[in-house]
């Protein structure tokens, strides 16, 4: 095989070699973990043009046996990720930022809209659906995970089954 045929042989294997790394880096997103941790149906709601704030949403498990805490986050698509609580008074809905959240033992903890949810503040370009996004969960004890937010349409309601929402 002449030499310029074997270094594009080469380079059709090292381009098939990627792209299925990248696939199977997708297909692994769905869920991470860290040796007390797991995250996964990691999610968010579109925006429109314009929009400065969006909503985040996803499903942690401590399987220490000891307590833990959420602390904060950060993510390239936004200026800052703030961590929030909603609750109703009355009729009104109250959102607040809040320095973390509390992980029991052995316990679950879903940040889901209509409760404790991540705030993507100053978003640095529209969250699209179909996308997906990276975003670091800092944990007390547990530390820094990273894991893939899949962003889905602005109307997907809280109880929309994501691809991803299984348990292994």
């Amino acid at each position: 095989m002449p030499a310029m045929e074997y270094q594009r042989s080469l380079a059709g294997v090292a381009a098939v070699w990627i792209a299925a790394g990248g696939l199977l880096g997708a297909a692994f997103a769905a869920e991470v973990r860290s040796p007390t941790v797991q995250v996964d149906s990691a999610w968010a709601r579109a925006t429109v043009a314009g929009q400065r704030a969006g909503g985040g949403y996803v499903r942690i498990e401590n399987r220490a046996a000891t307590a833990d805490r959420l602390i904060s986050a950060r993510s390239p698509a936004a200026e800052r990720v703030e961590i929030h609580a909603m609750s109703m008074d009355g009729d009104v809905m109250r959102m607040r930022q809040i320095d973390g959240i509390d992980l029991p033992a052995g316990g679950m903890v879903e940040l889901k809209p209509g409760g404790f949810h991540l705030m993507f503040m100053e978003l640095k370009a529209p969250l699209q659906a179909g996308t997906r996004f990276p975003l670091t969960l800092r944990f007390e004890k547990a530390g820094e995970l990273a894991v893939t937010v899949a962003v889905e349409t602005p109307g997907a309601p809280a109880s929309v089954p994501r691809p991803d929402a299984h348990r292994h």
